[in-house]
């Protein structure tokens, strides 16, 4: 699946940009804890759950991916139901790290589509944390 390149800072829609800083002053406001989103392979789903543990226990909001495709369901029976379902989850997920204050990229693996979350979380200037850092592609 092809991913978008992300757009630099100075490339970005100046009412996006605005969105994004008038959602930071919202979260002060309520005085929400960080949010971390965990990005990842979902081979690495019990690491996830840990980090998950891990950053709540430390007073993170935390929000992952909320299942594996990998593992048979009836919502990804037929091809056609997969290919409408990944491109949702990938939206979905891109929205995740919107919200974030920043990202955690769980795995000793960086494959292409976390790798492109990673570079879509950068160029929206978030943190980026690596439970295993000689993985980050930008080292």
């Amino acid at each position: 699946m092809p991913y978008p390149q992300p757009l630099t800072p100075e490339e970005r829609p100046a009412e996006e940009q605005q969105a994004e800083a008038e959602l930071a002053e919202a979260k002060q406001r309520l005085r929400l804890p960080r949010i971390v989103v965990i990005c990842g392979s979902t081979r690495f789903m019990t690491e996830m759950a840990e980090a998950d543990l891990r950053e709540t226990s430390a007073g993170r909001i935390v929000v992952k991916p909320g299942f594996d495709m990998k593992s048979p369901h009836g919502l990804w029976s037929s091809p056609v139901e997969v290919d409408a379902l990944k491109a949702r989850l990938g939206d979905l997920h891109r929205a995740k790290i919107r919200l974030a204050d920043e990202v955690l990229v769980v795995g000793a693996y960086i494959g292409d589509s976390t790798r492109a979350e990673i570079a879509y979380a950068r160029s929206l200037g978030k943190p980026v944390r690596f439970t295993h850092p000689e993985v980050d592609p930008d080292t």
